[in-house]
């Protein structure tokens, strides 16, 4: 019987030695600029410098691979700062009409096509991927309906549109979701079913699941954005901040039951600097601007008090559970950094102006949304901070992975639990990392 034992990527400037050990032989196969350089294979001492793609592969599906023996899979919940297609697929299977996003010029940037993210490429999920040497992390949805939902594989739950807290209960503030119904519960309840397909048995999954990096969204942005859509004021969300955060909590004491060590969780965003609610509140007394960055100050303050309730929960977990890596993601102060110095990021355009919208002060009108017919759209997005004016672009994104993954603003610093610098982020003008 063949025995598998995964030993941790080494960097041997300037390549980077993925190695697979057997019982009886061993695999070290060497990468660099994401490409296979060289194979070599012991007691045997075959040595070739070019080997066929499909020897290659059939070596690569012998091994677990993984860039940096962190983590072997990513599992992700939350909304559009994460759907990676999820939303896509629903609503292609319901027959109703088709979120905007699932046109182009969605995903043209990277992928040349819409894939069902909210941005022009790549988002916040993507680059942690890339960085752990994954393959970019496939929707639930997808992966279902293809039948192609393998064992141990990454899977992404998050839908765009999602909140926190389930659907009745905004409903009966008078609040309807317009884009779905799969809360965070929801999306906890469709990881469970899938178990069995992802592992088999319970200690095949809870070896999964203690092995995989969490990600808890971003979630709960919803629960405020569709409320303050349907005409709620600032003051009435405040109330619901707290079951906000008691669900998001909820979900992660359910999955560290479930076999969780390691448990990524995003604060809320910088809502203030959205276009979309610059929009909306233009011209209003009711808000004043920021004077250094023209965000809604009252609407930053109150993202920042979602995010002081959430680090409050979170430390509570942390006390009842020592050994877990709960993870805070700062978003609202890696973002911040652009909103405030937008050109030192290389947003020449600003960070508040959509780059792809239906005109008006911020190129936001939710009649003529991005992908409309009236839509334009800007030819230099990486010039961009804000895609649609809900949602940033990839140039965005890939700023707050940087600062949160590779830099300081993640509590503990995630670097120090697992140093994803090894294998960089692709650009945008490249190919993702190999995909298995």
């Amino acid at each position: 019987m063949l025995m598998r034992r995964l030993i941790p990527v080494t960097l041997v400037s300037p390549w980077v030695v993925l190695r697979c050990s057997k019982k009886e032989s061993s695999v070290d196969l060497y990468i660099t600029s994401n490409k296979f350089l060289e194979l070599n294979y012991s007691p045997m001492a075959i040595s070739p410098t070019f080997l066929p793609v499909l020897s290659i592969l059939m070596m690569l599906a012998t091994c677990t691979l993984h860039a940096n023996g962190c983590y072997t899979s990513i599992i992700s919940f939350g909304d559009s700062l994460a759907d990676t297609g999820n939303l896509k697929q629903l609503s292609t299977r319901s027959n109703s009409q088709p979120p905007h996003f699932m046109f182009p010029p969605y995903g043209e940037t990277f992928f040349h096509k819409a894939t069902g993210r909210c941005s022009n490429g790549r988002l916040i999920i993507d680059f942690i991927a890339e960085s752990l040497g994954m393959p970019l992390i496939p929707p639930y949805e997808g992966v279902k309906s293809n039948g192609v939902l393998e064992k141990g594989q990454g899977v992404n739950f998050a839908v765009a549109g999602a909140t926190a807290l389930d659907s009745s209960f905004h409903e009966a503030q008078g609040v309807v979701n317009p884009y779905t119904n799969a809360s965070l519960g929801v999306q906890l309840e469709w990881f469970k079913d899938s178990l069995p397909s992802m592992c088999g048995n319970p200690t095949d999954c809870k070896h999964l699941i203690q092995n995989s990096l969490i990600l808890m969204g971003e979630i709960g942005g919803n629960d405020y954005n569709h409320a303050v859509i349907a005409g709620k004021p600032i003051s009435e969300l405040k109330s619901y901040v707290p079951l906000v955060i008691n669900t998001i909590a909820s979900a992660i004491n359910e999955l560290i039951e479930l076999g969780a060590e390691t448990l990524v969780v995003p604060g809320n965003l910088p809502i203030g600097c959205s276009a979309a609610y610059l929009t909306i509140y233009y011209g209003s007394d009711k808000v004043r601007p920021d004077n250094t960055t023209g965000c809604i100050a009252e609407l930053n303050k109150f993202a920042e008090y979602h995010n002081e309730l959430l680090q409050m929960a979170l430390n509570q977990i942390r006390e009842v559970h020592p050994n877990v890596n709960i993870v805070y993601a700062d978003y609202y102060n890696a973002a911040m950094q652009f909103f405030r110095s937008p050109e030192k990021y290389g947003f020449t355009n600003g960070a508040l102006k959509a780059c792809c919208g239906g005109g008006g002060p911020y190129n936001y009108d939710p009649e003529v949304a991005c992908a409309h017919p009236l839509a334009t759209t800007c030819v230099d997005p990486e010039t961009y901070a804000n895609w649609d004016g809900l949602h940033l672009t990839e140039a965005a994104y890939k700023v707050i992975y940087r600062s949160l993954f590779q830099g300081t603003y993640t509590t503990p610093q995630f670097n120090s639990l697992c140093p994803v610098s090894v294998v960089q982020a692709s650009d945008a003008s490249s190919k993702p990392f190999v995909s298995l």
